[in-house]
């Protein structure tokens, strides 16, 4: 991304872009298989919409996000509630990947294919990923996201083949949209280890 895309995503929670409250029911209807403890990473989570849903299982929250004003609405939106999330403003294509280790990472809307290359190590082992974004068959119904920032039917289990699928679907999903849908967790030590226990993570943006 760029200083321009900052301005951008600034200027839309600035003019309430931030008002969506509920969290992607995609992502809520996880609930049972998502990890309840230990230390999750929000990728382009701007206003915090899915790190309250996360806290609020008792999850500890990093929102990692492009711009300070949705940063700042996700700290006002877990405030309000009383809830606690880290918030770490970061160019995710540009700068190093926060390495965690993670339990949890969620990515929803948010498409930059050189980054599973950096979250997949990040994982702790048994961690999890979870992924849902649009395909092109998206746009029968919707004229956004535009092609450029949507998943190519089919494509999203080639870009996680490290990971073992928990889950994995595509279609017209909870959302309304033509979503791919991956819940992948990162495989245990090959001598059946135990995933070792959280460690604390320090205080550490997103498209359409």
């Amino acid at each position: 991304m760029s200083s321009s895309d900052r301005q951008k995503w600034n200027a839309r929670y600035t003019t309430g872009y931030g008002d969506r409250l509920e969290p992607s029911r995609v992502l809520t209807q996880l609930d049972k298989l998502l990890p309840r403890q230990g230390h999750a990473l929000d990728v382009a989570g701007g206003d915090g919409r899915h790190a309250v849903w996360l806290a609020e299982r008792g999850l500890d929250v990093t929102v990692a996000d492009i711009s300070e004003v949705g940063l700042s609405l996700a700290t006002e939106r877990a405030t309000s509630q009383g809830l606690s999330v880290r918030t770490l403003q970061i160019d995710l294509e540009t700068e190093i990947f926060p390495p965690g280790p993670w339990d949890l990472v969620v990515s929803i809307l948010y498409l930059w294919r050189p980054l599973f290359r950096q979250i997949i190590p990040a994982l702790r082992p048994g961690g999890m990923f979870v992924v849902t974004h649009p395909t092109r068959r998206n746009l029968q119904r919707h004229a956004r996201p535009p092609a450029q920032y949507l998943l190519e039917d089919g494509e999203l289990l080639s870009l996680i083949e490290e990971l073992e699928v928990l889950q994995h679907e595509e279609g017209w999903l909870a959302d309304g949209r033509h979503d791919a849908l991956v819940v992948a967790r990162r495989p245990l030590p090959e001598n059946g280890g135990q995933p070792p226990e959280s460690q604390e993570t320090g205080n550490l943006k997103s498209a359409m």
